[in-house]
């Protein structure tokens, strides 16, 4: 299983990014897909997730409102729209995938790690 991350950069305060995971060597059915990030000396925080088998999506405090998570199935690919970013958005995003009860649980009790499969990330600078 493979996931590879792209579309991040450097961004003034109010752009937008696009993220993009591409899957490969994964059955989608009964997984999910979680986007989450890490700024240098913080612990890494959930973002957003969403299930590869339905239309259910997760978002945190930090992106509900601003950002927007989504799938092209034909493309094996995970998309994260951000919008309005701000300076406190910059990190490192990476996505993580598993089967989808034990996404749901990591963003039901705000603990971040032990995805069971992840891409090496993408990095994401706004200046304000």
């Amino acid at each position: 299983v493979q996931l590879v991350e792209s579309g991040g950069g450097l961004v003034q305060a109010g752009g937008s990014l696009r993220l993009s995971c591409v899957v490969s060597g994964l059955t989608f059915d009964g997984y999910a897909i979680g986007w989450f990030r890490q700024a240098p000396g913080k612990a890494r925080e959930g973002v957003a997730c969403i299930s590869l088998s339905d239309e259910n999506t997760y978002y945190t405090d930090s992106a509900r409102g601003r950002f927007t998570i989504s799938k092209d199935v034909s493309k094996n690919t995970v998309y994260l729209q951000m919008n309005d970013l701000k300076p406190e958005d910059t990190a490192e995003y990476y996505c993580g995938a598993d089967v989808a009860n034990n996404i749901a649980t990591m963003f039901r009790y705000g603990f971040y790690y032990g995805q069971k499969y992840w891409g090496k990330g993408t990095p994401v600078t706004v200046s304000s």
